[in-house]
């Protein structure tokens, strides 16, 4: 299913930019030869004992967007996520959130901006199994300093927001998995930040909870609003979630791009085998596979005045069920105004286009 979650603002909240990590005694000697010699992984792994995580990465995410990176095991998407908060340290490059120098940041500083500005939900929950759920949620507050009646109020509202207000006096060993992972996304916003880094948060759960989880966050993303980075492994749930996706392989980022942009547009032979599988029904839009009203009208002349019309944004599943209805070409409107026409056969190529790669 894929939509845009949040209406995102043109305003850069993360910017990353040339952003290298190289595991290793050698990583600055090797990140030199890497570009002097265009040296491989498996050649600076040989040459010189250090191990490429995340290899000349830079994006833009805007307010309230939802960027999932996402690619398989060992490409480098949990190693990337670990800088923006600098549980790692990249070997090199500049990461700005919100206009703040990340990389610049002393110590105490650098612990302040965490517990303020960011939030992160990891996959194993996290937690602390000596504290009530309420106290967990309420953690991050306290290490603010938040006095005691705000940080529990506040606690017990998000809570409530996450549907587990009945819950606050039980402890984690209490709960099912799906609701441990709740409790953590709840922790993570109780302390509003400006930035949510979500790793993996519903991959360990069954596949029914996680469907539900998901649906749960994006309703929550869409009241909230919070940038967030989501990283998984799985197209389908970044398809489902993302405003926008980054394919990663191997420490690089192949393609970035709507799922729709990465379905119709893959990069190369990786991303294209990567989003074979993917059902094209209600990804790609009426944009994507209209013609131009004024070539269309060159060649055919204006299509009969009681025409279907849908919007630029109507799905290939949509378009489908109108021609199955009626044959006149489908004409396209943007805010109101004929800006294109899908006839039957623009329909069936796209639809054998995407069986042809699945």
């Amino acid at each position: 299913m894929s939509h845009t979650i949040n209406e995102s603002s043109n305003e850069t909240v993360l910017k990353i930019s040339n952003v290298w990590k190289i595991f290793g005694d050698k990583a600055d000697e090797a990140l030199q030869a890497i570009k002097k010699e265009g040296l491989t992984k498996s050649q600076v792994l040989e040459k010189y004992n250090a191990v490429v995580g995340v290899a000349d990465v830079s994006f833009e995410v805007k307010k309230g967007e939802i960027f999932c990176v996402m690619g398989l095991s060992g490409s480098g998407k949990s190693t990337l996520v670990r800088h923006f908060n600098r549980l790692l340290e990249p070997t090199a490059g500049e990461i700005l959130i919100d206009g703040t120098d990340v990389m610049a940041l002393e110590t105490k500083a650098l612990q302040e901006f965490r517990n303020r500005k960011i939030g992160m939900v990891f996959q194993n929950f996290a937690l602390l199994p000596h504290r009530s759920v309420l106290d967990n949620v309420a953690m991050p507050l306290e290490i603010r300093k938040v006095n005691k009646n705000q940080r529990m109020r506040l606690a017990a509202d998000m809570l409530k927001t996450v549907e587990l207000d009945a819950w606050g006096n039980k402890f984690a060993h209490e709960l099912s998995g799906g609701m441990q992972q709740r409790v953590g996304l709840a922790r993570a916003l109780a302390a509003d930040p400006e930035v949510l880094l979500m790793d993996e948060p519903f991959s360990a759960l069954d596949p029914l909870i996680r469907r539900q989880l998901q649906d749960e966050f994006i309703k929550l993303s869409a009241v909230m609003k919070k940038t967030t980075i989501f990283i998984t492994h799985d197209l389908d749930e970044a398809v489902r979630i993302g405003d926008r996706i980054a394919i990663m392989r191997d420490g690089r980022v192949v393609q970035i791009g709507t799922a729709e942009d990465i379905v119709m547009n893959p990069a190369d032979d990786y991303v294209a085998d990567f989003v074979a599988g993917i059902s094209r029904l209600k990804i790609v839009r009426a944009r994507t596979i209209m013609q131009p009203i004024q070539a269309f009208l060159s060649v055919a002349g204006p299509p009969p005045s009681d025409a279907p019309r849908v919007d630029e944004s109507a799905s290939l599943s949509e378009l489908i069920k109108l021609s199955i209805d009626d044959e006149a070409p489908i004409v396209v409107l943007d805010n109101g105004i004929e800006v294109g026409v899908i006839t039957r056969p623009d329909i069936l190529q796209t639809v054998v286009e995407g069986a042809e790669t699945s």
